[in-house]
């Protein structure tokens, strides 16, 4: 097999993403819109797998990566608010609805585990957000077509693809990217939500870097019932500020400006507040695939897939496998591989064909200064090829949530 991949190694000679003079790059957190469609889309693709695998021992065809998050309504207040409409999530997508078995056909209660699936996503996640008061869940599932359930079906040994897709990612992170993906985890940590509570979890981060500085401007939505007036709204912001600065001198060596809720205008009464901790309570829509990537952030200066990884089936869906595999080969390149300072990593995939088979695999390095690509393609090829023959475990690391995929 290892011989027959059509697999490109190449030598860039241009400048890493440290020496470019402008870098950009975003995170969407965990109550932001957007990421809440992409968790609430792979949260049914999850729930169904585990249904799926107790009751027929194998994960049937499934795709639900179509979800849309419709904004609600809500008046938040100093010192209280309420919501007004709820918002209103819809998971569309194909999915195994029955079996037949011993001439015998099995319904599968797909509608009942999508709204499980995306309740239980929010209790999990959210503190103020009620799954059932605040939330109207809802889908439109239907089951998978013939000719992709076929494919499905064929390919019990070695999956084959569903789709005629591909996967990208890179390595290393950078530091902009390392402290735009820290500052959101931080944000919304367990640590920060039990000493500021009054931070929500919809908290999104665009870090900007002019050559040797950066600016990390914060969107956090606070919880109005926490804060009674303008003053502890002000004081919140200043230790969001604060600590954000001291984890930034943590993790880069650039001087970082550091802008919480830009859009204030504080003697005006404009104010980031919300009932649920979510813009999405009150108009703010989201879509699944329009938030990060495989490695947790939106990088526009660097290569990156427009595929929607959420709610794919982690079984022959090569959009959602590939972009993981992509993830893991850069790592291991770069952490294994002496000499590189960059890799970025393409995989393309061909409906029909074995997922462990793509049609072309693409690496493209930038090297120290004393290494040149043919002493290292050899272990290029090793680590592509390593990853490849084993792939199907790529599978389990989802299903077990070992993997971020946004």
């Amino acid at each position: 097999m290892d011989e027959k991949r059509d697999m490109n190694i190449e030598q860039l000679n241009h400048k890493t993403i440290e020496e470019l003079n402008t870098e950009i790059v975003e995170r969407k957190g965990i109550g932001h819109p957007d990421y809440i469609a992409d968790a609430s889309a792979e949260s049914v693709s999850l729930a169904l797998c585990n249904y799926y695998l107790k009751e027929f021992g194998t994960i049937l065809h499934h795709n639900v990566d179509k979800g849309l998050v419709v904004g609600g309504r809500a008046n938040p207040t100093f010192g209280g608010g309420y919501v007004e409409e709820p918002i209103y999530i819809i998971i569309a997508g194909r999915a195994t609805s029955q079996v037949i078995k011993d001439r015998e056909i099995i319904r599968i209660p797909v509608g009942c585990i999508t709204i499980n699936a995306v309740r239980q996503f929010i209790k999990e996640n959210f503190r103020f957000l009620d799954p059932v008061k605040h939330v109207i869940v809802d889908y439109k599932i239907r089951p998978g077509s013939t000719d992709l359930v076929k494919v499905f079906e064929l390919g019990r040994k070695t999956p084959l693809a569903n789709d005629t897709s591909f996967g990208v990612s890179f390595a290393p992170l950078s530091q902009t990217e390392k402290l735009v993906l820290e500052t959101e985890k931080y944000l919304n940590s367990k640590k920060v939500k039990s000493e500021l509570p009054e931070v929500g979890e919809d908290i999104k981060v665009m870090g900007l870097r002019r050559k040797n500085e950066i600016e990390l401007t914060i969107a956090a939505a606070m919880i109005s019932h926490l804060i009674p007036d303008k003053d502890h709204y002000i004081s919140v912001k200043e230790e969001v500020k604060r600590r954000i600065e001291d984890l930034a001198a943590k993790i880069t060596d650039y001087p970082v400006k550091v802008k919480v809720n830009a859009a204030d205008k504080i003697e005006k009464g404009v104010v980031y507040i919300t009932v649920t901790g979510t813009s999405a309570e009150s108009g703010d829509d989201g879509n699944t695939g329009r938030g990060n990537r495989v490695n947790g952030l939106i990088t526009p200066c660097r290569p990156m897939s427009m595929e929607a990884t959420a709610g794919k089936n982690p079984v022959s869906h090569v959009g959602k496998i590939y972009n993981v595999l992509a993830k893991i080969v850069a790592e291991r390149i770069y952490n294994e591989v002496k000499g590189v300072r960059e890799v970025y990593v393409k995989i393309l995939g061909r409906i029909g064909w074995p997922i462990n088979d793509p049609m072309y695999i693409d690496i493209q390095t930038i090297l120290e200064p004393e290494y040149k690509i043919a002493t290292i393609r050899g272990d290029i090829e090793g680590i592509v090829n390593e990853e490849l023959n084993n792939i199907t475990r790529i599978t389990d690391l989802i299903l077990k949530r070992k993997v971020e995929i946004f």
